[in-house]
């Protein structure tokens, strides 16, 4: 038995112990990152199912790997606004390079919401990020668009250089440029050729690069 059939067994129990409010996935991350997504269950709960792109926690994952064991405990939100108590635990091989994501999402909404209705009287609303789950690449790469343009007040094509290279640095530190041909849309959402384009990504390279030595 290989390792994804191990894994396998192992997301199955997890399925039937915590029941339908839990979605149980692996990402395969060795090959195909726009299909990712090797196995689920209970994939109602994202309407996710195989076949489908990594999430924003695979490419962060991926992007800014720390060596460790994974995530634990974390929130992530659904389109369709269910909130959810995620853990990603990572699968490496025998050189510590991660193969395999497993997640664990539990949905909890009903809870949160008689949270919120008693901290309505308790005043202690829930805080913290709470990151967004897609299921496709395009969907993905687009909230990653959205969420440079919020970071930097302006539209791309508005941008100046500068303005543009802070957006691309938060592009690139969330691995957008991970996603197979990315390059082109970005390009296009700032109305940019492919040189500057990636002139530009260059700049933040070495930018991060440089703040990594120090």
């Amino acid at each position: 038995m290989g390792a994804l059939e191990r894994l396998i067994v192992i997301a199955h129990g997890l399925a039937v112990q915590f029941g339908n409010s839990c979605e149980v996935l692996i990402h395969d991350v060795r090959t195909d990152m726009d299909k990712s997504l090797v196995y689920i269950e209970n994939g109602n709960i994202s309407n996710r199912q195989i076949g489908d792109g990594p999430s924003h926690v695979v490419l962060d994952v991926l992007q800014n790997d720390d060596g460790s064991d994974g995530r634990f405990g974390y929130l992530t939100k659904t389109k369709e606004g269910r909130i959810l108590r995620s853990t990603t635990i990572y699968i490496r091989d025998d050189e510590g390079k991660i193969q395999y994501l497993l997640g664990i999402n539990q949905d909890i909404t009903n809870f949160v919401m008689m949270h919120n209705s008693l901290a309505q009287i308790i005043a202690t609303p829930i805080d913290g990020p709470v990151e967004q789950i897609t299921s496709s690449v395009s969907d993905l790469l687009d909230d990653l668009l959205v969420n440079a343009e919020r970071l930097v007040g302006k539209p791309g094509p508005l941008m100046n250089k500068m303005e543009r290279l802070r957006a691309i640095k938060y592009l690139y530190e969330k691995g957008a440029f991970l996603i197979s041909k990315s390059s082109e849309k970005i390009g296009d959402y700032f109305n940019v050729s492919k040189f500057t384009l990636y002139s530009d990504l260059n700049t933040v390279k070495e930018e991060c690069n440089s703040s990594t030595e120090t």
